[in-house]
């Protein structure tokens, strides 16, 4: 049997939700070929050497370039903050890996096309965790979109909000510097809604958009006077025009109370319309033309085995998947991309594409005007 051995850098939040999909992925799912989790990286080596315990790896390490550069290593997987992720991927693309980043790829559109490039030229297999359109009720909606059950997309609205820093006294954190997080919610969970815009209806051919900082300082952590200066966006919202003609609005916050995957949209159509709420996963509301008179109103659609990837998880209709269940079917994507040649997405490119929104919406903000994009 085929075998995939993946080099995880990064052991946080993101890092263990991989890890746990790189565990149960080969139970869910006909992998064709054996995973095998290899090695960690982290800060230290006591740190990763404890990690690698908790998540299942064999070996580990306080150095991630000695991860990259071995041999036994097939995938270098980045679950380091953002900064990061130019510097480990180029080294893993020089070294000859595939290559699996979390989100955003760069900091910028440039270090992103950069990045791209060397992938490109280096005919490495590159993915970027970009989940939620793994989900298969998400995929059912692209479906749906596919066979034109609601006719041409004119119209695509959504969001993407929390309240992790609603608190104007959270503690200051890297994610709050430019030179390690790049945008804030804009690059953090904005990221996230571009992307599926462009997965449900087409790429973002011009921006216009708004951003804004309301918690200008924040406390250092272990202190009760010193305050961090807050470098990036709070909120954003911006106005959309697609490449195939549609509109649509977007917008993300991490100030918004109440949300806490507060990721939605709805798309409209000339035939009819659907919505989807990440925090009700599993289920569709679907609207459609042909609806009598006396029966007018959205239905909700709950996701089940005749769904895509649904089957794998659950014999059963309605019984819903979870976050980590999205992380898995991306490993599986990632494995199967590798192993059989079959296409990866979103891989860089696609990532590099989501990043020059986002440099796009800073640049309308700053001079006050429409920004068009010409996606490479």
């Amino acid at each position: 049997m085929k075998q995939v051995r993946v080099g995880l850098i990064g052991t946080g939040y993101m890092g263990k939700a991989h890890a746990i999909a790189f565990k149960t992925a080969g139970a869910i799912f006909p992998l064709s070929g054996e995973l095998l989790c290899e090695m960690v990286a982290e800060l230290d080596p006591q740190l990763a050497e404890r990690k690698a315990k908790e998540f299942g790896f064999q070996r580990s390490t306080g150095n991630w370039q000695e991860l990259v550069n071995d041999p036994k290593i097939d995938v270098v997987d980045i679950c380091a903050p953002n900064h990061l992720h130019k510097e480990m991927a180029l080294a893993a693309i020089a070294a000859g890996k595939h290559v699996y980043s979390e989100k955003p790829l760069a900091l910028n559109a440039k270090d992103a096309l950069e990045m791209t490039l060397a992938a490109e030229a280096a005919g490495v297999k590159t993915l970027v965790g970009f989940n939620y359109v793994k989900n298969p009720t998400v995929q059912l909606a692209k479906e749906i979109i596919s066979n034109g059950e609601i006719g041409e997309v004119v119209h695509f609205r959504g969001t993407f909000n929390e309240d992790y820093l609603a608190d104007a006294n959270s503690e200051f954190t890297w994610r709050l510097k430019r030179e390690f997080s790049g945008s804030g919610t804009l690059g953090d969970m904005g990221s996230h809604i571009i992307n599926m815009a462009h997965y449900l209806v087409a790429p973002i051919a011009q921006v216009c958009a708004d951003l804004q900082t309301v918690h200008k300082q924040r406390p250092i952590a272990g202190t009760t006077e010193q305050m961090g200066e807050v470098e990036n966006d709070d909120q954003v919202h911006m106005m959309v025009r697609f490449a195939n003609g549609a509109i649509g609005t977007l917008e993300s916050s991490r100030i918004a109370w109440g949300r806490k995957n507060g990721l939605w949209f709805e798309v409209t159509g000339t035939k009819g319309s659907l919505i989807y709420d990440q925090e009700r996963l599993s289920e569709l509301q679907l609207y459609t033309q042909n609806e009598a008179k006396n029966r007018q109103g959205f239905r909700r659609i709950l996701t089940g085995p005749d769904h895509p990837d649904y089957a794998h998880f659950c014999v059963s209709a309605g019984h819903g998947l979870g976050y980590n269940d999205m992380k898995a079917v991306e490993v599986r994507d990632l494995i199967e991309g590798i192993l059989t040649e079959a296409p990866l997405w979103p891989d860089f490119r696609a990532a590099y594409q989501v990043n020059q929104v986002c440099d796009a919406a800073e640049t309308s903000y700053q001079e006050a005007r429409w920004v068009s994009l010409s996606h490479e």
